[in-house]
């Protein structure tokens, strides 16, 4: 509700006559002149009777007053009579105001008293002027002023014995209300922290500033009275609430604030009592550290901190500083640990301002140690600070607290300090730019450190110049290597945070950047993903420039820094960030009115076209962002530039005007001609928000007055704009809505009558369509037509049409009663539409499904509604009857819909029509489907009868035949869904926007449109609480929330007091368990949690959240289980309030006022888990994922356990310490459980919970041991679950137990764990506790070595885990019956045998590979039988293998310089061979992964300029033996063509896979082998796993010969058989085209095949001569059309992402030596379908294939290189532009112009046919709900046939080239005049407006004929050719 600005009533003021006279006398006075005229106003302002002349004198005498002196007051200048009078008489009138004034007046008498101190002097001292906040603040506040001001007569008047009496009671009664105000925690926190500040000053106002006063505050802090307190007892007496035990723990808090704030520490030495007093603070402080809940209260403990540490350091400043102080407060001591402490666990506290307050307590106690320590002289070489440096740096980088004290170390030490103890800083913190929530923290830590790095070097070197390269050397050569290497995800936030901030320290590193970039490597042009030299350069420029350190003079510039053909190549760049950083160089300036030059203009013009097409938002907004300020330029410049003609006008000036206007033009008309039929969205929504700020920066109107640009629009163009608004797309139909109306209107001409009349005809028709979004169309026709002043005559005729009665209001014909008019007869006339809709659903709802839905309606009417201005209404009448009136036809179209969106099965509901003979059947059905969604669910289980089941299996779709109309409608369950919640939705967004923006009628607001009694929230509380379709009560509840916001702004308390009333009834009705509640019990509670929501949303955020606190404490106590267990009775209340709690705690808009219950609200979750109910456990379930991304943030990786969703545990029960003991208490009932002696399963409900939560902490180096929340308890029951049956927990708890280790007690621990293992075999040995045992060491060991910064251990030999592992080691041999844990122990041995091992001395770490290497060899991966031995039914059998095989892999592949000394080359030839012939499929595919991944590696780094030597021996003719023998029987020959094939692989060797699992572990428990070990057994048979591991095993070898090169493959050996390379080939094409149902066999075969087809081409070149190309055998020809079909096949539009990525790296590595060789080995057919299939792929929906393909322009060979060809990495339009002109070039080398024409004319007219009988009679079964549309979003057929035409064109122009033969120029012919022909029938199908009613249609049809008129126009040309 809009509430109108009450106008005041003005009254004279009138006194009576003795006033009067009285004031009239006091004025006449005689004084300055000044005095005596302000005397003479006021007489004036008295005599007058007229109000308004008194205010304007009133005024003036208030001026007249500022322009007294500053030290003079309203009574300084009066006489010394008149002063005292004005005393008497205020003292007078403040005593009676206090004594008989409201609570009302509370704010104005304050006012008053604070108006007074400021204006008389009390004690001779002047009071200033405080800030009045709230009421009670600002008493507090003016009561502190009076007692700070008043100290000396107070002082004196106590000492006095006359007014000590009325004294005392007066400050006693002050006293009591500052204790009534801190014991009561209804204030807010402001007022109590005041009144602790206030009640110290009072203390300290009495007893003066003596040892007495620090006394007195520590009882009070201790809650108290100290025995030897001196304060006056009826001090102690007032202050009696303050000493009791009950009171709330928040006030030492505001004591501890008030004591620092109101007694002075500086600059004077403290008494010992002053002393205790300061560390008694703190220690208060800390107390209250673990207790405090609320985030609002830890920051007021967090400042509080903050300001005792400013005072602890103006303490020790002084010389006389006590030495208990300096001991208590110097590093290392109790106090500040604690306090260290206290930063570490509130560093990355949610709230900004703690995080703040955290970052300055610690930079304070830098100052402390500082001026406590020894080395006070040098910080630098204190070890103390050293150590904390260290420990900092050894932290995660993902903690961001840890960047704002290295910062405070930077600013405390210098960054030459850190440099030292950790070089690789800068690059680490460059590094870490890529992550969007660290780059500003890593960015402020690097400008600390570059800054004070400079400012270090400036002072040590004495010429000023030296230190430059040193500083360039650290700091400017990672950023560059960075900016050219990295991808650019990595880098995008170091031009937003980190480059500006370096250019501003030293902006002659810019010249630095451009050389070095300028003189690196050709290697980093961007191949790999990143940007580039050119990129990075681009990326320095713009920074320099945005910055004002580059200027933008031509010849420093353009072709100066930057040369043209430089920014040119940058500007189409292949890489988004690369092109924005180009255009940011080219648009962004230091100065806004920067005259444009001439080659920035050129610049734009080559950009604008190759980039509007850009599916990234990103890349558009940026597009866009970047193009305004240009705009912004060319307008403020141009401003400039004509005041300077009108001041001297010049020639210069006005070309630069004519530059503009041209390029304004041609701007315009380039964004007009792309609003084509069929133009992608991505481009759409480009032209049109640029010419959006065309027209907000300039004008469409055509006139002389600046740039117009009135003559650059024509009527297509803005019919082009008009079109725009049948977009699929939201944004577009917006942006083309508006921006018709900035056009001017003979343009857009929908003044004319018969266009007005066709445009609302067709919102009409599309406002009932059952396409959802044609409602959204027709909403924005109307809100086009809303302003044309016609509107009304053609609503008239609609109206007539529709039998419908119209009298419209006479009204003045201004604009914006015009616009009231127009929206009045808009909803008037979609309201008798919809009434009779509304009368046909409630006969037939399946018929309105079908044929008028009501939601188009009702969507319309809301929005023309919010356009309307409800603040001045003037057909006031009118609009309460519409809104009366709207309202019924709202809960009619409620009434029919419900039953369906209320059903608990909506989404197959088909109700039947209520006129209908099945009408009982309907009820039949929802009587049956309703109980199952009550609170009936969960106690009695109903079953169907069979005779009503068959009433219940209805036919999923109907046929309804109208037998007016004689129209047959196809309906579907999803129709009459889509129906119903939409029309639900669209009800409750009109209802919601009613509520919210028309006024209410009340008392204060008569001129109200809507009455309290129409309010809408009972029908909103029924839509929530009884709906099941999530799209119903979700839009329900946004209605909903609008209603909320009206009712608390509105002046009525009944309203006001409505959301807490309605809050309380649902608790209410939630609490109670009866069955015949409507509430719904499933669904999550549907609607309940959001109506919960919305009520809770509408509670102010400055109040203290009561509502909030209630609703809590209620829900949490519903959703603890109940103490006699589960029942039906309380089942279904703790169901709901879990879904309810979930629903809460997701809510971001409750902020932190939610966090204090997250503790509560996990033990729900955790406890509800042992329910017995599945509804609680599901609900939990719920509830338990939202905390933990509520705790520990929203995931952001893919990694699950990463650090940077995990936090420290000191800071996870600091926040949470409710938590410890409630985990500590779980975890031991579940430890308790867990025992796997007898065999038997144990799995405690909740150990999965509490271990997810324990594994997601983490150890930090800065934690000690001294902590109340101490970890330790936890280790010994973590450890104790690792000995489950079950094989989930046992991994579980080996993640978990990682965190409560420190790093520094890891190799110890490792020590005590390997202990418990046994040292021989025996029958008493536990398998599942050494399982445990392991992984537990597994998992210490991986985070170990995992960690960058590990501490050096104490004494080694202490740590050395060698000696109880050898005694150990035969767990991993076969002595060790248990697969399982002979694979863990393996794995063990694998990670201790790598390049870091944990505390094992090189002796022993020699002799530990030779122990594995000797089980390894004796294996049965390695023995003479082989792994046949081991029987494949044993569980972990795969496991185990893959254990050795990891081994294996490590000695032959990873790390074979570790292995040199143990044997020869041959053993690790020998492993590979033994790993890729193994059985098991897993050991051959993981090795086969190992070997790509290195050489992979080793491929990158060659291309890097690294090559290095192949470490291991590879024997290729294994891997080309495997590549050939696939035995999956689907891939075997299967007809006689491939049958000779088949045979002849008969005689080589066959791999035989034996079948095995190919999971061993997961899911629930099922079987298990060893007495005590439970496994685990995959879903997957024996038999299904053969394909899947044969077909990745075929992949990875072909992937393997792909990456090797082709002279070590070749010849290829087969086992005893040598094939040619062409024979080769034949094999390898049957294996393509056989391998169609695997996508990586397909790529991985098609890749390698096609390396050897070049190969092929290339070596048949060496051998034949060019003239000889045609003797090729036609075995060869026949390969090279096999793979030219398979590559043409792998580029259709339908193929996998996979197939077309390939297909395109085939393609792109194939230019040089196939699509471009003179010779045309493939033939010119086959080589155009290549081309052909590249444009393709240039064209694909898919960025990836896109640029993929758009490589090809690298591999152009040098003698095609042109202007007109790109031969660098570009964006694919400028690929495919360059793709075309390449391909003409080459019809001309070639000598086959006249084939190019031909070709170039058939693509041109495309492949696509129209079929006008579907236009003509539309098949029922082709209309769909939901029309898909074209399935590529991105290519645009039209653009891509002009394309080809200009082409054409210049082909066309080609000298002395053989024309077109007659037979094809016939024939194209005859195509284009059947096109031609079918477009021209097929529009006389289509109904006026097809752009709206049949835009997919009309688009086709458009398309073919601009196809046809293009190829006409070609054909023309041809003719002509042939006749001259």
């Amino acid at each position: 509700m809009v509430v109108k600005k009450k106008v005041p009533k003005v009254q004279a003021v009138v006194l009576d006559d003795a006033k009067f006279k009285s004031l009239m006398d006091s004025l006449s006075v005689v004084g300055d002149s000044a005095s005596t005229q302000l005397a003479l106003v006021l007489k004036q302002s008295l005599s007058s009777s007229e109000p308004v002349d008194q205010i304007q004198l009133i005024s003036k005498a208030g001026s007249m007053l500022e322009q007294l002196g500053e030290d003079e007051s309203p009574s300084a200048g009066s006489p010394d009579r008149l002063q005292e009078q004005a005393v008497e008489c205020l003292s007078e009138l403040l005593s009676f105001s206090l004594c008989s004034v409201s609570t009302d007046d509370y704010p104005q008498l304050t006012d008053s008293i604070t108006s007074c101190l400021d204006g008389f002097p009390i004690a001779g001292r002047h009071v200033a002027q405080a800030r009045l906040m709230h009421s009670c603040l600002a008493v507090v506040k003016t009561s502190m002023l009076v007692v700070q001001r008043s100290h000396e007569p107070v002082t004196a008047a106590l000492l006095s014995a006359s007014n000590q009496c009325d004294l005392q009671q007066a400050l006693s009664a002050l006293l009591k209300c500052y204790t009534s105000i801190l014991t009561d925690e209804e204030f807010v926190q402001t007022v109590q922290s005041t009144a602790g500040m206030a009640l110290i000053l009072l203390i300290r106002t009495v007893m003066g500033n003596g040892d007495d006063v620090p006394i007195t505050v520590a009882g009070l802090l201790h809650g108290t009275l100290e025995s030897d307190n001196t304060a006056p007892q009826w001090l102690n007496q007032s202050c009696a609430g303050l000493y009791e035990s009950s009171r709330p723990a928040a006030v030492a808090l505001y004591l501890s604030h008030g004591a620092l704030a109101m007694i002075g520490w500086r600059g004077k030495s403290l008494g010992p009592q002053a002393e205790k007093l300061l560390l008694l603070i703190s220690e208060v402080l800390l107390s209250l550290d673990t207790r405090v809940k609320e985030s609002s209260t830890a920051m007021v403990v967090a400042r509080v901190l903050t300001l005792w540490s400013s005072a602890a350091v103006d303490c020790v400043q002084t010389d006389t500083c006590p030495p208990l102080l300096r001991l208590s407060l110097v590093g290392g001591s109790p106090l500040t640990t604690r306090l260290h402490h206290h930063v570490y666990s509130h560093w990355e506290h949610p709230l900004d301002g703690v995080r703040h307050q955290s970052r300055s307590l610690f930079q304070n106690l830098l100052l402390l140690h500082q001026h406590c320590s020894e080395h006070r002289s040098q910080p630098s070489s204190d070890p103390y600070i050293t150590q904390l440096t260290r420990d900092l740096l050894a932290l995660e980088w993902h903690m961001k607290g840890k960047y704002g004290t290295l910062a405070c170390l930077v600013e405390h030490l210098g960054a030459e300090h850190l440099l030292n103890l950790d070089a690789g800083l800068p690059s680490r913190l460059l590094g870490l730019m890529g992550d969007q929530t660290l780059s500003p923290y890593a960015s402020d830590l690097l400008e600390k450190l570059f800054v004070s790095h400079k400012a270090q070097l400036c002072a040590r070197c004495k010429d000023g110049s030296e230190w430059i390269d040193g500083w360039h050397e650290v700091w400017v050569t990672p950023l560059l290597q960075l900016l050219c290497t990295a991808r650019l995800d990595q880098t995008t936030y170091i031009l937003d945070y980190f480059l500006p901030k370096l250019l501003r320290c030293n902006p002659s590193s810019l010249s630095h950047m451009v050389q070095a970039l300028r003189e690196m490597p050709s290697y980093t042009d961007g191949a790999s993903g990143s940007r580039g030299a050119l990129g990075a350069l681009m990326t320095c420029l713009r920074a320099a420039r945005a910055q004002g350190v580059l200027k933008a003079l031509e010849e420093e510039l353009w072709d100066g820094l930057v040369p043209l053909s430089l920014m040119r190549q940058a500007l189409v760049h292949k890489h988004d960030q690369v092109r924005m950083d180009a255009l940011g160089l080219v648009c962004e300036s230091h100065r806004s009115t920067e005259t444009l030059s001439r080659q920035e203009l050129d610049l734009i013009r080559h950009f604008l076209p190759f980039n509007l097409n850009s599916q990234s938002p990103g890349v558009r907004q940026q597009t866009v962002s970047l193009l305004k300020k240009l705009l912004c330029r060319a307008k403020d410049s141009a401003q400039l530039l004509n005041k300077r003609l009108d001041q001297h006008p010049n020639d210069q000036d006005q070309e630069i005007l004519q530059m503009y206007q041209e390029f304004l033009c041609w701007f315009c008309k380039t964004l007009f001609q792309v609003l084509h039929p069929g133009a992608s969205f991505s481009r759409c929504l480009m032209a049109l928000h640029l010419l959006s700020l065309i027209a907000e920066h300039f004008t469409f109107n055509t006139g002389s007055v600046g740039l117009a640009l009135g003559d650059s629009v024509g009527a297509s163009d803005a019919q082009a704009v008009l079109h725009c608004i049948a977009s699929n797309f939201l944004e577009v139909k917006q942006l083309a809505c508006n921006l018709l109306q900035k056009l001017p209107p003979t343009v857009v001409q929908l003044q004319k009558p018969e266009m007005l009349q066709c445009l609302l005809r067709a919102a009409l028709d599309l406002s009932t369509s059952t396409k959802p979004f044609d409602s959204v169309t027709a909403a924005h026709l109307f809100s086009l037509l809303l302003h044309q002043k016609d509107l009304l005559d053609a609503l008239l005729i609609c109206f007539q049409n529709q039998h419908i009665s119209l009298q419209p209001s006479a009204l003045n014909q201004s604009q914006d009663s015009l616009l009231e008019q127009n929206m009045l007869a808009v909803v008037q006339c979609v309201m008798g539409c919809l009434k009779k809709e509304i009368v046909k659903a409630e006969s037939s709802l399946l018929q309105a499904a079908a044929s008028s839905p009501l939601y188009g309606r009702a969507h319309c009417i809301t929005s023309v509604l919010q356009q309307l201005n409800t603040r001045s209404l003037v057909l006031l009448s009118q609009w309460r009857a519409v809104v009366a009136e709207l309202i019924c036809l709202c809960y009619r179209m409620s009434d029919v819909v419900s039953p369906v969106v209320q059903s608990s099965s909506p989404e197959g509901l088909i109700p039947m029509d209520t006129d209908s003979e099945t009408s009982a059947g309907l009820q039949k059905i929802l009587q049956e489907i309703q109980p199952r969604d009550n609170n009936d669910f969960f106690s009695n289980a109903r079953e169907l009868e069979s005779s009503e089941t068959e009433h219940k299996h209805f036919k999923p779709q109907a046929n309804i035949n109208d037998e007016d109309d004689g129209e047959a409608y196809r309906v579907t369950a999803q129709m009459v869904l889509v129906c119903c919640w939409r029309t639900m939705k669209e009800v409750s967004m009109l209802l919601g926007h009613l509520c919210q923006s028309m006024p209410l009628c009340s008392s204060h607001t008569p001129a109200g449109v809507i009455t309290q009694e129409q309010a809408v929230g009972m029908y909103f509380r029924e839509q929530l609480l009884q709906s099941r379709h999530r799209g119903a009560f979700e839009l329900a509840y946004v209605g909903f929330v609008r209603l909320t916001e009206m009712l608390c702004r509105s002046g009525s308390a009944t309203l006001q007091q409505l959301p807490a009333h309605w809050l309380k009834e649902v608790l209410e009705e939630v609490k109670s368990s009866d069955p015949s509640s409507k509430l719904c019990a499933t669904r999550r509670s549907a609607g309940i949690p959001f109506y919960i929501q919305a009520l809770l949303s509408s509670e102010p955020k400055s109040s203290s959240c009561s509502l909030l606190k209630m609703t809590m404490r209620c829900l949490t106590a519903l959703a603890m289980p109940s103490d006699d267990g589960s029942t039906d009775i309380s089942t279904v209340p703790q169901v709901h309030a879990l879904n309810i709690l979930r629903a809460l705690f997701r809510d971001t808009r409750l902020g932190e006022n939610i966090v204090p219950f997250v503790a509560e609200g996990m033990q729900a979750a955790i406890l509800g888990f042992t329910s017995p109910v599945w509804a609680v456990r599901n609900s939990s379930t719920l509830l338990f994922s939202t905390l933990i991304t509520r705790i520990f943030g929203v995931k952001k990786g893919k990694d699950e356990h990463s650090k940077k969703n995990r936090m420290t545990g000191r800071e996870f029960f600091t926040r949470f310490p409710a938590l410890y003991p409630f985990l500590l208490s779980q975890l031991q009932e579940a430890a308790a459980s867990v025992n796997s002696d007898s065999g038997q399963v144990k799995l405690h409900p909740s150990l999965f919970l509490l271990l997810l939560v324990l594994g997601r902490l983490y150890p930090s180096p800065m934690d000690g041991s001294s902590s109340p929340l101490g970890l330790a308890p936890f280790m010994p029951l973590i450890i104790r679950c690792g000995r489950s049956a079950v094989y989930r927990t046992r991994e579980m708890a080996a993640r978990a137990v990682v965190p409560f280790v420190l790093v520094t007690q890891v190799p110890s621990t490792i020590k005590t764990l390997l202990e418990e293992l046994p040292q021989e075999p025996g029958p008493g040995i536990q398998q599942n506790h050494i399982h445990g045992t392991l992984l537990q060491v597994l998992s210490l060991i991986r985070s170990y070595l995992t960690d960058t910064h590990r501490p050096q251990s104490g004494n080694p030999q202490d740590c050395d885990i060698s000696h109880v592992l050898f005694p150990r080691i035969w767990l991993a041999t076969r002595r060790n019956p248990c697969l399982v844990t002979r694979g863990a122990f393996l794995d063990l041995l694998g990670c201790l045998c790598g390049c870091r091992p944990v505390s094992i001395s090189d002796s022993k770490l020699k002799k530990l590979r030779e122990e594995t290497l000797n089980i390894l060899m004796a294996s049965e991966l390695v023995g003479p039988e082989g792994s046949i031995e081991i029987n494949p039914a044993v569980p972990g059998v795969t496991q185990y293998l893959q254990s050795l095989a990891r081994i294996a892999i490590s000695i032959c592949v990873e790390s074979p310089h570790l292995w040199q000394c143990l044997g020869s080359d041959r053993i690790q030839k020998d492993l590979l061979i033994h790993l890729l012939q193994c059985q098991h499929y897993e050991v051959r595919l993981f090795a086969l992964e190992q070997l790509l991944k290195r050489l992979q590696t080793m491929q990158e780094e060659s291309q890097c300029g690294r090559e290095g030597p192949l470490h291991f021996e590879l024997c290729v003719s294994n891997l080309t033996c495997l590549a050939l023998h696939e035995t999956h029987p689907g891939c075997q020959a299967k007809d006689g063509k491939d049958a000779e094939w088949g045979l002849r692989r008969k005689t080589r060797l066959w791999l035989t896979p034996l079948a095995l699992p190919r999971r061993a572990f997961g899911g629930k428990p099922e079987a298990r082998a060893e007495p005590d070990v439970v496994y685990v057994q995959g879903d997957e048979g024996w038999d299904g796993c053969m394909e899947g591991g044969m077909l990745l095993t075929d992949k990875e070898v072909l992937q393997i010969l792909a990456v090797l090169p082709l002279t070590s493959i070749l010849p290829w050996r087969d086992g005893l058989i040598s094939l040619s390379c062409q024979e080769a080939l034949e094999d390898l094409l049957t294996l393509t085209e056989t391998s169609t149902h695997s996508v990586e066999l397909y790529c991985a075969s098609l890749c390698l095949t096609s390396r050897m087809v070049v190969h092929l081409v290339k070596s048949t070149a060496q051998v034949r001569k060019k003239k000889c190309w045609q003797e090729l055998s036609g075995a060869a020809v026949s390969c090279f059309s096999r793979w030219g079909a398979l590559v043409v096949q792998g580029c259709d539009e339908l193929q996998p992402l996979e197939v077309k990525l390939m297909s395109a790296e085939v393609l792109v590595k194939a230019v040089h030596t196939l699509l471009t060789a003179p010779a045309l080995p493939l033939g010119i057919t086959h080589t155009v379908a290549l081309w052909k299939s590249l444009f393709t792929l240039l064209q694909d929906e898919d960025q990836d294939v896109r640029d993929r393909a758009a490589e090809f322009t690298c591999y152009i060979p040098a003698h095609l290189h042109n202007t007109a060809v790109a031969t660098c990495a570009v964006c694919p339009p400028v690929a495919l532009e360059t793709g075309v002109a390449l391909l003409c070039q080459l019809f001309q080398m070639w000598d086959q112009v006249a084939a190019g024409i031909v070709t170039l004319t058939e693509w041109q007219l495309g492949d696509e046919q129209l079929e006008t009988s579907c236009l003509e009679s539309p098949d029922l079964d082709e209309e769909f709900l939901f029309e898909k549309g074209d399935l590529n979003l991105w290519a645009e057929p039209m653009l891509w046939a002009r394309m080809l035409h200009r082409h054409l064109c210049a082909l066309l122009s080609v000298p002395h080239s053989p024309g077109v033969s007659p037979e094809d120029l016939e024939r194209l012919s005859a195509v284009v005049k059947s096109n031609a022909l079918t477009a021209e029938q097929a529009m006389k199908y289509l109904p006026a407006f097809p752009q709206f009613s049949a835009t997919i249609e009309y688009g086709k049809i458009m398309l073919l004929k601009e196809r046809s008129s293009l190829a006409q126009s070609v054909l023309d040309t041809l003719r002509q050719a042939d006749k001259s």
